[in-house]
């Protein structure tokens, strides 16, 4: 076999130097530029989600007595996450079906699923089911069911600007501006009676232009707790009607309210009523807790005409476009989940005691910290504690104390003062209660 030798020493010098040359020039070449067409000036740092990061800081809390009532999830009295057990029996129904599989969804969702959705928030012998004038499309839960429709509106319903309690759920502001909705806010939160600033809300409204987009809570806003009264729905569908407005109602809470499912879509079902052409966003985040499965729809309700049918058909159809672009198949689990419970009257029943107990608890809090607060002679009144309703309470502390709070007790909530109630429990609250009462009487 013969050998192959290679030179140990360089090549003669004129030959180095050509070498180096041309590796030079490949260097040069080959160099990373020295900017980028994305600089602080064109991407700046977003600021961090506000939440995340108290949950963050929460967390890497080591305090023994540390209070999380910061997050939008249900915990039951141990501070654990619950399972509802309708969910845990459908769960498992789901794991030994022999069909079971992991195949895509339609476009559109799960048809089980979509339809029974429509008959839980529109009532099953609601009219315009009957009359076919709505569609449903799944979505990644409430938050994409918001993104869908303010999407299709951008799109097909364009030069409207959509009006948003102050406050509210703080992703509205941003999925309406992605889209290049304008918005602007009615009044809403009374700092004064911690409860519905009435009068600012129709005012506003009142003087919205004609068209305009007026995104709605249903039930348990988020994140003041602060709901109108039925008659207080009524004089708002007058105003919007009158001025011709459209409805975008977001129902995040239905049953988990009140634990009654009827009750707690009541001012939909009454918009559908008096004639609104209108939209929901729908979500079985909070009611089932299938926080991170992500079941949802979004809804179009078309007003009652000869053509209605060929209306929502065409509405359906360009919805499907914007999903098949955004998504292409919404996920599959939880909204089998979902349309299993909904779909079988005994696990319908199971789950509406199961919403009974979530909400039932928490109506336990409210009264015992109302009570605590009261009890103590803490400087203010109270009853806003229980006039609210659902997950979340605008406590009226200010950013100041909130902050105090945190750093003396280590009770986690957002700067505005609000609170989750299902964050406390027979273990913590009475503590929250003195942390409450001490902050509130040094400021």
């Amino acid at each position: 076999m013969s050998q192959h030798t290679y030179p140990t020493s360089a090549p003669p010098s004129h030959s180095s130097d050509s070498s180096k040359l041309r590796l030079s020039q490949l260097s040069s070449q080959l160099s990373p530029m020295a900017s980028t067409h994305f600089d602080a000036d064109v991407v700046p740092h977003a600021p961090e989600d506000p939440l995340f990061g108290l949950m963050a800081a929460y967390r890497n809390d080591t305090f023994d007595k540390k209070v999380d009532l910061g997050i939008g999830a249900y915990r039951d009295n141990n501070a654990k996450p619950w399972v509802l057990p309708v969910v845990k029996k459908a769960d498992e129904a789901l794991r030994t079906d022999p069909d079971f599989n992991h195949e895509y969804l339609p476009i559109a969702g799960l048809a089980n699923f979509t339809n029974a959705s429509q008959k839980l928030v529109l009532g099953a012998d609601s009219p315009a089911i009957r009359e076919k004038r709505v569609c449903t499309v799944q979505t990644v839960s409430g938050t994409g069911a918001v993104h869908l429709g303010a999407l299709f509106l951008s799109k097909f319903y364009a030069g409207r600007t959509a009006y948003f309690s102050d406050p509210t759920w703080v992703n509205h502001h941003q999925i309406f501006t992605n889209v290049h909705i304008p918005i602007a806010t009615y009044p809403y939160f009374s700092a004064q009676t911690k409860g519905l600033d009435f009068e600012g809300m129709l005012d506003t409204i009142g003087k919205a232009a004609e068209g305009s987009i007026i995104l709605l809570h249903s039930c348990a806003h988020n994140p003041t707790g602060v709901d109108p009264t039925q008659e207080q729905w009524k004089e708002i569908s007058r105003v919007m009607k009158e001025k011709k407005l459209f409805p975008f109602f977001d129902s995040a809470y239905q049953g988990f309210a009140s634990g009654d499912l009827n009750k707690d879509a009541w001012a939909i079902r009454y918009f559908i009523e008096q004639g609104f052409e209108l939209c929901i966003a729908q979500s079985y985040s909070k009611n089932l807790g299938l926080y991170g499965e992500r079941a949802g729809n979004f809804h179009f309700v078309t007003g009652a005409s000869s053509d209605a049918e060929s209306t929502i058909s065409r509405i359906a159809s360009q919805l499907a476009i914007i999903q098949r672009s955004e998504i292409s198949n919404p996920p599959a689990y939880g909204a089998r989940v979902a349309s299993a419970i909904l779909n079988d009257q005994a696990l319908f029943a199971q789950w509406e005691e199961d919403l009974r107990t979530m909400s039932g608890r928490i109506i336990e809090m409210r009264n015992h910290l109302r009570s605590k607060l009261e009890e103590m002679g803490t400087p203010g009144t109270w009853n806003h504690i229980t006039d609210q309703i659902g997950m979340f309470s605008y406590t009226g502390l200010t950013e100041k104390q909130v902050l105090k709070i945190r750093g003396e007790a280590h009770v986690y909530m957002t700067k505005n003062g609000r609170i989750s109630m299902a964050g406390l429990n027979t273990k913590n609250i009475d503590y929250f209660a003195e942390a409450v009462d001490k902050v509130v009487r040094e400021t």
